[in-house]
């Protein structure tokens, strides 16, 4: 076994990963940064 045959999967299973991943870190930092400090006040307010 040749240490490079664990790349052999196509190029778009890559970007379709790396797309999804991308994604999901923005939906995190979303949450963070709008999510929880709205319902922080939206709380503190009622």
């Amino acid at each position: 076994m040749n240490a490079l045959d664990r790349f052999d999967e196509p190029a778009w299973v890559t970007a379709a990963a790396t797309l999804v991943s991308y994604g999901l870190i923005l939906a995190v930092l979303f949450a963070l940064l709008f999510v929880v400090p709205f319902l922080v006040y939206s709380q503190t307010i009622a």
